[in-house]
């Protein structure tokens, strides 16, 4: 599973009954800096085109989980349950969750909706996978950036299966997964594709 950085601008209120309803979005078509290359490496960027989720978003069957720092054993509210609702356009993934007082008064519950009223918490990670290459054509490409602008590799995602998102403190890559990924780019420059063990 692989993850994103993004702010999510979670908003955070109550209803009379104690359910939480925590909101916010993950951006499309912005620009992570994911490393600034170091002393001898370029920088890497990464950027979400438009509806880069739809295909598991608008799958009626399919379910996605909001969790806290990517672990399942913390969940705060799921599609399928109607405790989370997605709605993706160009700009964003925006999402609604009903977190319900029996979640929220559980210790991680309790903990996760502390930090995010005290603005401690603002981050938004979603975990996904890249698709298979059979079922979609270039679904990421590698490119140099402009000249003008940087010298940075940009990894550019246009379909990915979205599985959960999640509310961090730190929303950026983990070193070790961005440390494991390939980030060359052959000459001429020509998409790159992600396997298992890497670019390709």
């Amino acid at each position: 599973m692989l993850h994103a950085p993004a702010d999510g601008g979670l908003s955070l209120r109550q209803r009379a009954d104690g359910t939480r309803i925590l909101s916010g979005r993950f951006p499309y078509n912005s620009r992570a800096t994911l490393s600034d290359g170091g002393r001898r490496g370029r920088p890497r960027k990464e950027q979400f085109a438009s509806r880069a989720f739809s295909y598991r978003v608008n799958l009626p069957d399919e379910d996605i989980h909001l969790l806290v720092g990517h672990d399942y054993g913390k969940p705060l509210a799921a599609k399928l349950r109607d405790t989370l609702r997605l709605d993706d356009t160009d700009d964003a993934l925006s999402f609604e969750a009903e977190i319900a007082p029996e979640v929220a008064d559980t210790s991680y519950g309790q903990d996760i909706l502390a930090l995010v009223a005290s603005g401690l918490a603002v981050g938004l990670s979603p975990g996904f996978r890249i698709p298979p290459e059979r079922a979609v054509e270039n679904a990421e490409t590698v490119e140099e950036e402009d000249p003008a602008e940087g010298q940075a590799l940009i990894r550019t995602i246009s379909a990915a299966l979205l599985y959960e998102l999640s509310i961090v403190t730190r929303p950026a890559y983990s070193e070790s997964q961005v440390e494991a990924r390939s980030w060359r780019v052959p000459s001429p420059v020509k998409s790159l594709r992600l396997t298992q063990w890497g670019y390709r």
